[in-house]
C-alpha cells in the first residue's frame, strides 16, 4: 500500500519530469550568415587606450579580443575625420571639386591604425572605416558640424560646385592610407547618423540624397582596384528611420552596389528584419543615460549586462542582424559614463557585465556561422542556435525567468562533446555541467542568466 509520502515522491518526480522543456536543433536549415560583434574607439579614445602603460593596455586589449579571457570581438569600427587639420586627411580645400587635393597622412589616425593592428593580431579582419561628415568645404553649410548636406547630392546644390567625387576620391584615399599601413579596411561607410543634426561631425542625408551618391563611391573604388570593399549604409538613429532610408535606395536601385545597411539603436532597437536582401548590421548601441557599473543584473536598467543580453537575443534572433557593435570599447578615466564596455583608471581595468553579454555570443558564434531554426520552446527563455564554419556548433540561451531544465536534440548533427558556459551574478562565462548521451544534451539554464552550449561533432 503506498503511503502519502510515497505517493508524493512519486508526484514530484512526475512533474520534474514534465517541468523538463525539449528543442530541436536543425542545422541543415540555415538562416543568416554571421559576420560578428564589435566596437569603436572613435573620437581619441583609441589615442587614450595607447598612451596606457603596457600591463593594463593589454589587460584590456585580451578583454574585447581575446576568445578564452575576454569577449573575443570580431569588429571595429574606425571613425573617418573631417574637422580639419589633425583629423581629416584633406585639412584644407584645394579650392574647387575638380582640383588636386593635398592629402595629409599621418600613419596614426588617432591611433585609430594602431587599434586595428591590435585587433588583427587577435585575428579580428573586418574593419569597418565610417565618416561622420565629409569637410565642411564639401558642404552646404560649409561646416563639418551641425548637419549641412553634401553638395551636388539630390536637392541640395552649392556655388562652389558638386563635391560627390571628390568626397568619394577622399574616402577611397583613406582606404589606400589604411592599406599602406598594412590594414584592410573590408567596410566604408560615408554616413553617421544623417537623421540626426549634431553639434559634432554631422551631415544630414535621406536615402534618395544617399542613392544619388553611392554609385559614384562604387566607381571611384572599383577605378581603384578596391571593389572588395563592401559600402554600407546610413547609420540613421534608429531601426525604424533606417528603414525608411532603406526603403528608399531599394527603390532606387542601390542594393546591387551596397554590402551592408547599418542602423543604431538611439531611437529604436532593431526588433525585426529590414526590408532588404542585404545584410544587416547594428553599428552603434550603448548607454547614454547611466553612470558607470559593472552590473549583471539589479532591475533590468539599461546599465545592466542582462539589459544587453536580451538586445543581443533580439536583434540577432528577431531582426536576423549579422552585426552587433556597442560604441565604445575600452575607456580610460571616464566612469561617469557606461558608453563603453570596459573602464580603467590608468591601473586597474574593469570589464562591465556588459561586456560580458557579448561574451556568450561572440566568443561562440564566430564570423561566418549560420544561423540554424530550432523547434520547441523554453519559458522565458530566447535561444539562438548557430553552425559555425569548423562544423561546431552553439546554442545560446537568454533566460529572463526561473532555472529551466532543457534537453537539446539534433537533426543533422550528433555531437561528440559538449561544453557549457554561463553568465549571471556570480559567474561571467564559466564552465558549467552538461550531459551528453545518446545525441541529446540535457542541461540547467540559471535564471537570469546566458548560458552558451558549444558542441563538436566526431569527425
Amino acid at each position: 500500500m503506498r503511503t502519502l509520502s510515497t505517493a508524493v515522491a512519486i508526484a514530484a518526480h512526475v512533474g520534474m519530469a514534465l517541468s523538463q522543456a525539449q528543442i530541436t536543433v536543425n542545422t541543415g536549415s540555415t538562416l543568416q550568415e554571421i559576420d560578428g560583434f564589435g566596437v569603436s574607439q572613435a573620437f581619441t579614445r583609441a589615442a587614450e587606450f595607447e598612451g596606457m602603460n603596457p600591463e593594463p593596455r593589454r589587460k584590456g586589449l585580451d578583454y574585447l579580443f581575446s576568445t578564452t579571457t575576454g569577449a573575443g570581438l570580431t569588429i571595429i569600427r574606425n571613425r573617418i575625420g573631417s574637422k580639419g587639420q589633425g583629423d581629416s586627411i584633406l585639412p584644407v580645400s584645394p579650392g574647387s571639386p575638380n582640383a588636386t587635393p593635398n592629402y595629409v597622412w599621418d600613419g596614426s589616425d588617432s591611433s585609430q591604425v594602431w587599434f586595428s593592428k591590435e585587433a588583427m593580431a587577435y585575428g579580428v579582419n573586418q574593419i569597418y572605416g565610417n565618416a561622420w561628415s565629409a569637410p565642411g568645404f564639401m558642404k552646404t553649410n560649409n561646416n563639418e558640424a551641425n548637419g549641412g548636406y553634401l553638395c551636388g547630392v539630390s536637392g541640395r546644390s552649392c556655388g562652389s560646385g558638386d563635391w560627390r567625387r571628390a568626397y568619394a576620391h577622399l574616402l577611397t584615399q583613406y582606404v589606400k592610407f589604411y592599406a599602406q599601413e598594412g590594414v584592410n579596411v573590408t567596410h566604408l561607410g560615408f554616413l553617421n547618423e544623417p537623421d540626426f543634426v549634431a553639434t559634432y561631425s554631422s551631415m544630414q542625408s535621406d536615402g534618395n540624397q544617399a542613392a544619388s551618391f553611392i554609385p559614384i563611391l562604387h566607381q571611384t573604388l572599383a577605378e581603384n582596384d578596391l571593389s572588395h570593399v563592401q559600402i554600407t549604409c546610413c547609420d540613421a538613429m534608429g531601426w525604424s528611420s533606417q528603414g525608411t532610408m532603406t526603403g528608399q535606395l531599394v527603390q532606387q536601385g542601390m542594393e546591387q552596389y551596397l554590402g551592408v545597411i547599418t542602423s543604431h539603436m538611439y531611437t529604436g532597437d532593431p526588433n525585426s528584419p529590414m526590408n532588404t536582401k542585404l545584410k544587416t548590421w547594428q553599428t552603434e548601441a550603448c548607454d547614454l543615460q547611466s553612470s558607470w557599473c559593472t552590473t549583471w543584473y539589479s532591475n533590468g536598467g539599461l546599465c545592466e549586462g542582462m539589459t544587453w543580453a536580451n538586445k543581443l537575443h533580439t536583434g540577432i534572433v528577431n531582426a536576423n542582424l549579422s552585426g552587433y557593435l556597442y560604441w565604445e570599447g575600452v575607456e580610460v578615466n571616464q566612469f561617469q559614463a557606461a558608453s563603453y564596455l570596459v573602464a580603467s583608471d590608468g591601473t586597474n581595468v574593469i570589464p562591465s557585465g556588459r561586456l560580458w553579454a557579448f561574451a556568450q555570443w561572440s566568443r561562440f558564434v564566430r564570423p561566418g556561422a549560420r544561423r540554424v531554426s530550432h523547434s520547441g520552446s523554453v519559458n522565458n527563455v530566447g535561444i539562438g542556435a548557430f553552425k559555425n564554419t569548423d562544423g561546431t556548433v552553439a546554442v545560446v540561451f537568454t533566460n529572463n525567468g526561473s532555472n529551466q531544465n532543457v534537453r537539446v536534440n539534433f537533426n543533422g548533427f550528433t555531437p561528440s562533446t559538449a561544453i557549457a558556459y554561463v553568465t549571471d551574478n556570480n559567474r561571467a562565462v564559466a564552465e558549467t555541467a552538461v550531459t551528453l548521451s545518446g545525441g541529446s544534451v540535457t542541461l540547467d539554464v540559471p535564471g537570469r542568466a546566458v548560458l552558451t552550449l558549444k558542441l563538436s561533432a566526431s569527425e
